[in-house]
C-alpha cells in the first residue's frame, strides 16, 4: 500500500481566515476532552444501578447501525432545547438562554461520552466509521498539539499553576 502524496501548505490568507475558527473549535474540543472522562465515569456509576445496568447491557448488544442511531440520539434530542435557548436569548433572556445551552452541552457531552463507550465496539465494525474515527483522532490531536504549544495556552497553564499554589498556601494558613 502506498502513502498519499504530501499535502501542500495552505496559503497565508487562508490560514489567517481559518485561525479564529480553529481556536473556537479547539476550545470546544478541549471542553469536550475536559468533560468527557469525568462525565462518562459519573454516568458509568449511575449505569451500575439495577435498572440502568439492564439498559446498558441492551445498548452494548446492539448491532452497528442501531448503535449508530442511538449514538446520534442525544444530539437530535438536545437540538430543540438549544433552539429554545436561542429563542430565549432573542427575547432578552440572555442569562437563562446561556444557562440552558451550557446545561445542554454538559448533559449532551455526558450522554455522548457514555454512549460512545458502550457502542464503540459495534461502531468500529462499520469500516467507514472506523476510518472516519481514525482520521478525526489524528486531526484532533494535531489541532490540540498546536493549541497546547501556543503562547496563550502556555501562559494560561503558568497562571493556573500559580493560582493553585496560592490556593494551597491560603488553605494551609
Amino acid at each position: 500500500m502506498h502513502s498519499p502524496p504530501p499535502r501542500r501548505p495552505r496559503p497565508v490568507w487562508l490560514r489567517a481566515l481559518l485561525w479564529p475558527f480553529q481556536w473556537l473549535l479547539a476550545l470546544l474540543i478541549l471542553f469536550e476532552e475536559w468533560g468527557w472522562e469525568p462525565l462518562q465515569r459519573l454516568l458509568a456509576r449511575i449505569g451500575r444501578w439495577p435498572g440502568f445496568r439492564w439498559i446498558e447491557g441492551l445498548v452494548t448488544s446492539l448491532p452497528p447501525y442501531a448503535a449508530l442511531a442511538l449514538f446520534a440520539l442525544p444530539a437530535l434530542l438536545l437540538l430543540p432545547v438549544k433552539l429554545a435557548a436561542l429563542w430565549l436569548i432573542g427575547q432578552g433572556q440572555a442569562v437563562l438562554g446561556l444557562l440552558i445551552i451550557l446545561t445542554a452541552k454538559v448533559v449532551g457531552t455526558a450522554l455522548v461520552a457514555r454512549l460512545f463507550t458502550l457502542t464503540q465496539p459495534a461502531l468500529m465494525r462499520l469500516a467507514w466509521f472506523a476510518r472516519l474515527w481514525a482520521r478525526w483522532s489524528v486531526w484532533k490531536e494535531a489541532l490540540l498539539a498546536q493549541v497546547r504549544a501556543s503562547w496563550p495556552w502556555r501562559a494560561g497553564r503558568v497562571l493556573k499553576r500559580q493560582q493553585q499554589h496560592r490556593w494551597a498556601r491560603w488553605t494551609r494558613s
